[in-house]
């Protein structure tokens, strides 16, 4: 691919960029609470279950087409993003939502939902049943009051597949019993499936009372550095977690497909709503419910071995008024370029919203992009100021001299 002018020349091993750090929110996105940024408000959409409806995945298609960027987000909590919401359009879309049944009562009910779970999960495994739980548990009137970006990982297939998700406090199977532990903890609590979401909340009020809120903020696996567990959080040793979720391809419930980016146009939401129940993926994709063959679109990504795979990026600039550079169209450039044992990342800023754990990661800053080798965002860089083709010459002689491991 040629190296085009979005990514200007700069000199390399320039010192780190100067700029301002970006600024922390501390809080996701939600319908009733959308999020200002530089293409319009961001509203971001938390299905049931993670699940919609051949009807719901068609009306939010609609609503997307009328009110909001015809291209809808897939984000790694398995919500759908809709972006460039203007202000005036706002309540309309909002209605939209409530009748399509997607939206919470309050949105401090909504904040507080942020339950992750594994797209497998079947009416026979507790999930539904857990979730229903949790849910109630978090919109009652003494429910505590929890980190906007605190979560629940409800993860009860065979093997546990959530372990790289954002979350805070883990569901996972452990026989025919539920294991609860907190995020950072190698132990938990083994419970009865019927007791799982009351020993979830449990623990979380645990995290609020033991002063692992400072602001408004916080997170558990940050809590358990200055605070020891209950002890009925330490009796039972969390298994290691070997599987790895099908990335694309069939599945027990269903054809898997991912989206470059996570990027889903409405028109193509559209055509699959025609097809299947969609659920979200905490992997940017979508599992066609109850479908084994695949759909002949090209938006999707279908083949295990597509170099998009292992290439994440944020929205960038301009749409993002953090970002200092453009994203999307040097994460194209870069994919087939890098190795197949290697993920890329490349993020807006420092902040590193989209991924936390690829092996190589670009950051853009006021001087070109900024290079880390096996770090996040937020490490020293290894090259700076670098441009596209900088970032390939680097890429290059990494594998002329040494493999990737």
């Amino acid at each position: 691919m040629r190296v085009t002018d979005a990514f200007p020349l700069v000199q390399s091993h320039l010192s780190p960029s100067t700029a301002s750090e970006p600024r922390i929110q501390g809080w996701c996105p939600g319908a009733l609470r959308p999020m200002p940024s530089g293409d319009g408000l961001v509203v971001r959409v938390r299905p049931t279950l993670g699940r919609l409806t051949p009807l719901q995945a068609q009306g939010l298609a609609g609503l997307a087409q009328q009110f909001t960027s015809p291209v809808l987000e897939l984000t790694s909590r398995a919500n759908l993003q809709l972006r460039g919401v203007c202000p005036d359009s706002y309540p309309a879309l909002i209605n939209g939502l409530r009748g399509l049944g997607l939206l919470d009562e309050h949105a401090d009910v909504e904040a507080r939902r942020n339950l992750l779970l594994s797209p497998f999960w079947t009416d026979s495994d507790g999930t539904p049943a857990i979730c229903e739980a949790l849910t109630l548990a978090l919109a009652a009137p003494d429910a505590p009051t929890l980190p906007s970006k605190f979560g629940f990982a409800i993860d009860l297939g065979p093997q546990p597949l959530l372990r790289a998700g954002s979350a805070d406090i883990r569901l996972e199977r452990m026989g025919d019993q539920v294991l609860v532990y907190a995020d950072g903890a190698n132990t938990g609590a083994c419970v009865e499936p019927a007791q799982a979401a009351q020993t979830a909340m449990e623990l979380a009020r645990w995290f609020v009372a033991s002063g692992g809120v400072v602001n408004g903020r916080g997170r558990m696996a940050s809590l358990l550095q200055r605070q020891a567990l209950p002890a009925k959080f330490t009796s039972t040793p969390a298994p290691k977690a070997t599987a790895q979720a099908p990335t694309v391809g069939p599945s027990a419930t269903g054809m898997v497909v991912s989206l470059e980016f996570g990027q889903l146009p409405a028109e193509t939401l559209h055509q699959l709503a025609a097809l299947a129940p969609l659920r979200v993926t905490p992997w940017r994709g979508l599992v066609l419910e109850g479908l084994h063959t695949t759909p002949a679109l090209p938006e999707l990504i279908t083949q295990p071995g597509d170099a998009r795979l292992r290439v994440m990026a944020c929205t960038g600039a301009p749409g993002c008024t953090q970002a200092l550079g453009p994203t999307r169209a040097l994460a194209r450039f870069l994919a087939p370029l890098l190795p197949a044992c290697r993920t890329a990342h490349v993020s807006g800023c420092t902040k590193g919203c989209a991924h936390h754990g690829a092996t190589l990661t670009l950051v853009a800053s006021d001087a070109g992009y900024h290079l880390i080798d096996h770090g996040t965002a937020q490490s020293l860089p290894d090259a700076t100021g670098l441009d596209a083709a900088g970032i390939a010459a680097y890429l290059e002689q990494q594998r002329l001299h040494a493999p990737y491991v």
